[in-house]
């Protein structure tokens, strides 16, 4: 009887110790198991428990959580990939450091632009870029907590640097933003330019005096022979031609400077124009006897186009035509 007695007790406790094993330790360690497995950022098979609700409503919690976690994940993935194409797509280059000087990101015109072969990251950006002067710009923004903008020249290229500093609402400065903006073409297009406006300058001055000279001479001696006064007039026309184009270079650049350069399109009465060219160039054709035809079909009369443009077309050719033509020769407009 003793013995039976004994055997019930064991079992009994047992089968409580089981009931308290599957309803309490049992779930808990589940639990446990899963919050290690998403610690590591491994997905767990199941967040099935089983036992009472209070383990239950833990482990529907633990799955919430980590399925808003992996919609993050997957966000911040998506706009760190989509940062990295915008930054590799970026022709200027991209450096930020934070507040130790040390890179924590660039861009691959960086790279390039500075010869960079391993991956800088996490490196003094001075050790890296070995460059005075942007070390100065970087050093002068973390100093004055503002923007600073610098001129340098790496290897042959003249480059523009933005410093920007990044601080936090405390005002304290936790990094800097550099970009490198390359101005070499722009640089070299402004020299151009400027050679151009002196070169032009200098080239008026030649047709002018010439034209000064011969207006003094003409007013000096009214009764100049017939003959040497058409000789001064031809002489005079040619350097008013060449003070024509040069005012027609400065225009030029001048709308190219303001982007204004592309074509002003009216409706031109292209007959009336063709006509007032043969009246504008009448002297010279008829210096070599040449006859002018208009040929135009009856139904065509307004064109688009820019006047100005086309009438310095228009001068060009009958220009030539003048000027290679034989005498008693034709030229024909249409």
């Amino acid at each position: 009887m003793f013995w039976i007695l004994l055997a019930a007790i064991i079992g009994s406790t047992i089968a409580i110790v089981y009931l308290v094993w599957r309803r309490w330790i049992a779930p808990w360690r589940q639990i446990e198991r899963l919050v290690r497995q998403i610690g590591r950022g491994e997905q767990p098979r199941t967040f099935l428990v089983e036992g009472g609700k209070e383990a239950q409503r833990v482990s529907v919690a633990l799955e919430n959580i980590f399925r808003r976690q992996l919609g993050l994940n997957r966000q911040i993935g998506e706009r760190a990939s989509g940062n990295r194409a915008i930054f590799s797509a970026m022709r200027d280059g991209l450096l930020v450091v934070d507040a130790e000087r040390r890179i924590t990101l660039l861009n691959a015109a960086l790279q390039e632009l500075f010869a960079l072969k391993d991956d800088p990251l996490g490196a003094s950006f001075l050790e890296t870029l070995r460059d005075a002067n942007v070390e100065e710009a970087i050093s002068e923004t973390f100093g004055r907590r503002e923007p600073v903008q610098r001129e340098i020249v790496i290897a042959n290229r003249q480059l523009q640097i933005n410093s920007v500093p990044m601080g936090k609402d405390n005002g304290d400065i936790v990094g800097a933003v550099v970009l490198f903006h390359d101005i070499t073409e722009l640089k070299r297009a402004d020299e151009m330019r400027r050679d151009f406006v002196a070169n032009v300058s200098h080239e008026l001055r030649t047709p002018l005096s010439i034209l000064r000279g011969y207006i003094e001479t003409m007013r000096d001696d009214p009764k100049m022979p017939r003959a040497e006064c058409a000789r001064i007039l031809e002489v005079m026309e040619q350097h008013s031609k060449r003070l024509g184009l040069l005012a027609n270079d400065l225009l030029t650049l001048a709308q190219l400077e303001s982007g204004t350069s592309s074509p002003q399109l009216n409706d031109v009465d292209f007959g009336q124009f063709l006509a007032g060219l043969v009246r504008d160039w009448k002297r010279k054709f008829m210096a070599k006897n040449l006859k002018v035809a208009i040929d135009l079909p009856a139904d065509f009369s307004i064109v688009r186009a820019d006047e100005a443009l086309l009438r310095e077309i228009f001068d060009n050719l009958l220009d030539n035509a003048v000027k290679y033509s034989s005498k008693h020769g034709e030229i024909h407009l249409g």
